[in-house]
């Protein structure tokens, strides 16, 4: 019997050493469980239970912002595929309806080769109008058409003072498109004669307008586009042409016209020389000659004026690098 109860008593204690020896080890995977957590949490290269879940976030995250972004942009390439042809607002006077003969020039201003009815050519606008001081949503609409009218109408020919006889020479007749024109109807101011034949030379020897052209680099007499249709004009022979169209308005023959200086050229781009109805100039704004103007003109001192795919004006290389 004193047997039995020394074994029990030995029994009992060592259960309650197994219990304690427990307790601990439970107190213990506790704590560093909780250690683990603030070490992983605070080193990203760690292996940790958080990893999954940060990636998961991350991976939720990304591709909703860009859906949220690419949605944006996404719905202003449908309203700029719409109000490129059916935007309504004025010039001159006249009724204007939608911009797409104009989609050269914008993609040059807004610095994109991207398709004007894409989300990149809407993302690409959206940065120029916060450039511009217009709100950045990517539509191009006649606010945002009005502030690039006054962009190119502002780097044009500031001075229309009628140029002096000293000023002008007489160009060939092998310049120009209409190789009846009088001499009085053939005079350049110098320097802006000068800058043509050189961006002439310059696309003679450019492979992908396959111009035709001599061995020195002058076009062929038989070659029609970058030959000069109208140079200088006086005012009086611009009163008599506005007498001639009476209807033409301001879009059309202007009362103080850059013509008055001999440093305006319209140059044949395609199509009618000098028709202003959208058919012809939605022609004249695809063809290559045209497209290289709007790309290469500025480096030889050339802006256009917008509504007149032909009409350009020299206001000098300096002005034109700025």
């Amino acid at each position: 019997m004193k047997h039995r109860k020394v074994h029990l008593a030995v029994f009992c204690f060592a259960l309650a050493a197994l219990a304690a020896l427990a307790s601990v080890a439970a107190r213990s995977g506790r704590g560093q469980s909780k250690s683990n957590d603030q070490t992983q949490a605070g080193t990203p290269s760690s292996s940790s239970s958080l990893q999954p879940t940060a990636a998961v976030r991350e991976r939720r995250v990304a591709p909703g912002a860009d859906a949220a972004g690419t949605s944006l942009f996404g719905a202003a390439a449908t309203q700029n595929s719409s109000f490129m042809f059916n935007l309504g607002w004025q010039f001159g006077g006249k009724q204007q309806r939608g911009w797409y003969i104009y989609a050269p020039l914008i993609s040059r201003l807004i610095e994109t080769d991207k398709d004007a009815a894409s989300g990149d050519f809407a993302s690409a606008l959206s940065r120029w109008q916060k450039s511009a001081g217009l709100p950045a949503s990517g539509i191009l609409d006649d606010t945002t058409l009005y502030q690039m009218v006054s962009a190119w109408q502002g780097a044009r020919l500031k001075d229309k003072t009628p140029a002096q006889a000293g000023q002008m020479l007489v160009a060939p007749v092998s310049d120009f498109y209409d190789t009846s024109r009088p001499d009085e109807l053939r005079q350049v101011e110098r320097e802006t004669y000068a800058a043509y034949k050189r961006m002439v030379a310059a696309a003679c020897a450019d492979p992908s307008l396959n111009l035709k052209h001599t061995a020195a680099g002058e076009l062929a007499p038989d070659e029609k586009f970058f030959k000069i249709v109208s140079a200088f004009r006086s005012p009086e022979y611009q009163a008599h042409l506005r007498a001639q169209s009476p209807n033409s308005g301001r879009a059309g023959l202007a009362l103080n016209s850059p013509h008055f200086t001999g440093r305006a050229l319209d140059l044949y781009v395609g199509g009618e020389p000098v028709e202003t109805k959208d058919a012809n100039r939605a022609v004249q704004v695809q063809t290559p000659v045209y497209r290289w103007l709007v790309r290469n003109a500025d480096k030889f001192g050339f802006r256009p004026y917008y509504y007149e795919p032909w009409h350009w004006e020299y206001v000098g290389t300096q002005a034109t690098a700025k």
